[in-house]
C-alpha cells in the first residue's frame, strides 16, 4: 500500500513568522507544503502573490504544492515553474480548455493537478483523468481557512476513486479544507492519498506532534 502524504498549508502559518513556520514543517513528517495563491476574483479573498512564494521557495526542503484560486491560471504557468512548484493545480471551473491548461503545466516540468469546488461533480473529469496527475477536492469552499467539513467529500471520494479505477489512472486524490485528526481515517478509508491541513496544524499547540499524529492516523 502506498504512504499516504500530510501536506501543511501555509495559509494558516503566521505570516509575521512565515520562515519559523517553513522550517518547522522541514523538520516535521510532513510530505509536501501547500500553498494556496489567490487572487480576490476567483475566490473572495487575496493570499500571497509570486514575491512571497520566491521567498518561501528559498527555504522549503519538501515538495511544493501550489493551489492556484485564481482566474486564467494559464497565463503564470511558467512563472510558477520557475518559482519552484513541483506541482501546479488548477480549478476545473477556472479553466476554459482544462486540457490544453493541463499539458501546459506538465510542458513546464510540474505534476498537473485539478481541483473541484463542492459543488462540481465527478463525473466532469472522466475523459482527461488519465492526463491528470493530482485531484484536489474541496472539503470546504475556497477562499478562507478554518471552515467547516463539508460531510458529502466522502462519497465525493469514493466515486473519484472508482472513476480512477475504471480508467486505470495513477491520479491521487487531495482533500483540502477542514481535515482533522477527527475524519483523517475515515478520508483515507475512503480512498484520500494527500490530506491538507491548515489551521488544524497552524493553530496547534505543537505542530510537530500534530503532524506527527495526522501522518500516524493516515498510515495506520
Amino acid at each position: 500500500m502506498s504512504t499516504k502524504l500530510i501536506a501543511p498549508s501555509l495559509l494558516a502559518a503566521d505570516f509575521a513568522n512565515l520562515q519559523r513556520d517553513i522550517e518547522m514543517v522541514n523538520q516535521s513528517e510532513a510530505d509536501w507544503f501547500h500553498i494556496d495563491i489567490m487572487d480576490g476574483v476567483f475566490v473572495p479573498n487575496i493570499s500571497y502573490g509570486m514575491t512571497v512564494l520566491k521567498a518561501i521557495t528559498q527555504h522549503t526542503k519538501k515538495l511544493v504544492d501550489v493551489h492556484l484560486m485564481i482566474v486564467d491560471p494559464d497565463r503564470y504557468i511558467k512563472t510558477f515553474a520557475e518559482l519552484g512548484s513541483n506541482n501546479l493545480t488548477v480549478h476545473y471551473e477556472a479553466c476554459t480548455h482544462l486540457h490544453r491548461t493541463i499539458q501546459a503545466i506538465k510542458a513546464e516540468g510540474m505534476n498537473a493537478g485539478v481541483a473541484l469546488n463542492p459543488h462540481t461533480p465527478i463525473h466532469l473529469l472522466e475523459d482527461i483523468i488519465k492526463d491528470i496527475d493530482l485531484i484536489c477536492l474541496m472539503s470546504v469552499n475556497p477562499g478562507f481557512g478554518g471552515q467547516s467539513f463539508i460531510e458529502n467529500t466522502y462519497s465525493k471520494i469514493k466515486q473519484l476513486k472508482a472513476l480512477i479505477t475504471k480508467k486505470g489512472a495513477k491520479t491521487k486524490i487531495e482533500i483540502d479544507g477542514g481535515v482533522t485528526d477527527k475524519n483523517a481515517v475515515q478520508l483515507i478509508e475512503a480512498g484520500a492519498d494527500v490530506l491538507v491541513a491548515g489551521s488544524y496544524v497552524f493553530k496547534s499547540e505543537n505542530p510537530l506532534e500534530t503532524i506527527k499524529g495526522l501522518k500516524a492516523l493516515a498510515n495506520q
